[in-house]
């Protein structure tokens, strides 16, 4: 959330970021992202949003004005890379992840099974502005 300006940032299954005023509930914006998204940071003094999406992607959305907001870019990460934090006093952008094995096959109590993580594989990626 941007705090000052009162700039909610909601990252979706469909594709989008949607910006809303968190006063009004109104919607500001809808700006396109990856897919297997998990998380949105946003850094008050840079001005971007970050949605991290589990597909090896990161997409960076800038606050031009309160009420004006485009995707300045798209940046590969690592695949699983979907939980974000950003470090607001130097601007770094962090995403754990792992490699992982193949998916187990699909159950009628786990119909959409997640692949387990491989053994030491797990990493913090930094990605520094």
């Amino acid at each position: 959330m941007d705090v000052e300006h009162r700039r909610l940032f909601s990252v979706c299954g469909n594709k989008l970021m949607i910006v809303v005023d968190a006063d009004s509930g109104k919607i500001l914006a809808k700006l396109p992202i990856g897919g297997r998204v998990d998380g949105c940071a946003f850094d008050p003094s840079a001005g971007l949003a970050f949605s991290s999406e589990g597909e090896g992607t990161m997409t960076v959305v800038r606050e031009e004005t309160p009420d004006n907001f485009s995707v300045a870019d798209k940046i590969t990460t690592q695949l699983g890379a979907r939980t974000i934090t950003v470090d607001p006093a130097t601007h770094a952008v962090y995403l754990p992840t792992a490699e992982f094995g193949p998916a187990p096959a699909p159950t009628a109590e786990h119909p959409h099974p997640r692949p387990a993580i491989l053994p030491n594989t797990f990493v913090i990626l930094k990605l520094a502005r």
